[in-house]
């Protein structure tokens, strides 16, 4: 399997402002000698924006998506052209346009990029025209509606479980396994350092792959509080997201009351979480469906997901 060595992630305006302008600056001022006032604008908060990463979480590709569904601001760095960086971008911006119901995607395309906007599906409007003193055609494609499929009356939630006691790593193991198996499209993982006992589990890895390549557009997102932890060992599920990067996230938390949190917690998006509030020993609570306090630690952990920077501890393992 040729396995990718660069990820994809949406990107936050404010957050992402400098890795968005490095791309953009390298590609279209530095190389294609646009002006810096007309590559710049007002418009990008507005977007729905993509960046690309390798491995070492340094930004090597961008596009955007308006409100509109105009696609932009499409630029790869040279380095990183033919590895089907562009296209992931160009998936990507498609996928969000069908989630958003947008009836096409419209495009201004360099005539020397014209046939990568045709291989997906693109077609030319109009003649070639001169845009920043470049020749560009406009292409557009058109999306199908999400057909909205006649089923059944919803089946009713499951009831909610309340929580019970786990004493020993062996309950530990099984109850994270449960949660891994039942998620459906994301699971969030919240740990000093991915416990070896528990995160390097051969049960735990192979159902974290199972999970990585059945939830295509979703994935696990990791917070480790102290990644330095596992830069002097081999750790089974780093490996893991080393070879499946597209569908793990890592990140470290950067304030002081984030990286001191005693606890370790994962959760699903099934309503599931197991928490342990001394996150070096085993015993906890869990349950596979307790809607209230899973909704509090997937909005804790979103909150320390957004103050945390991506993980580069392990480039000597290049993750």
């Amino acid at each position: 399997m040729d396995i990718p060595n660069f990820y994809l992630e949406p990107a936050n305006y404010p957050s992402d402002f400098d890795d968005l302008h490095y791309v953009r600056n390298l590609v279209f001022v530095v190389e294609q000698q646009i002006p810096v006032e007309l590559e710049f604008d007002e418009l990008d908060p507005q977007c729905h924006l993509f960046i690309a990463r390798d491995l070492e979480c340094r930004p090597i590709g961008i596009a955007r998506l308006s409100p509109e569904g105009k696609l932009g601001r499409m630029a790869v760095l040279p380095e990183w052209r033919g590895q089907g960086v562009g296209q992931s971008l160009l998936r990507a911006v498609i996928e969000k346009a069908r989630d958003l119901n947008l009836p096409k995607i419209t495009a201004h395309a360099q005539l020397n990029a014209l046939g990568f906007y045709e291989k997906s599906g693109f077609i030319k409007v109009g003649d070639v025209f001169s845009e920043v003193g470049i020749p560009h055609q406009a292409v557009q494609i058109r999306l199908q509606p999400i057909e909205k499929s006649v089923r059944p009356a919803a089946k009713p939630r499951p009831e909610t479980i309340e929580a019970v006691r786990l004493e020993t790593i062996d309950a530990t193991l099984a109850a994270t396994l449960q949660l891994i198996n039942t998620a459906r499209r994301r699971l969030y993982i919240f740990s000093r350092d991915l416990e070896l006992p528990l995160y390097g589990n051969k049960e735990i890895i192979e159902a974290l792959k199972q999970f990585a390549l059945r939830s295509h557009d979703g994935g696990v997102q990791i917070i480790i509080q102290e990644p330095v932890n596992l830069q002097t060992q081999l750790h089974p599920l780093i490996e893991l997201a080393q070879k499946l990067s597209s569908y793990f996230l890592i990140r470290t938390p950067l304030e002081n009351e984030d990286i001191q949190y005693l606890s370790a917690y994962v959760a699903n998006d099934s309503d599931g979480y197991l928490f342990r509030l001394i996150g070096n020993r085993y015993e906890g609570v869990w349950s596979p469906n307790l809607p209230s306090r899973n909704r509090q630690l997937r909005e804790e952990f979103e909150r320390v997901w957004e103050r945390s920077r991506p993980c580069t501890e392990f480039r000597a393992l290049n993750l």
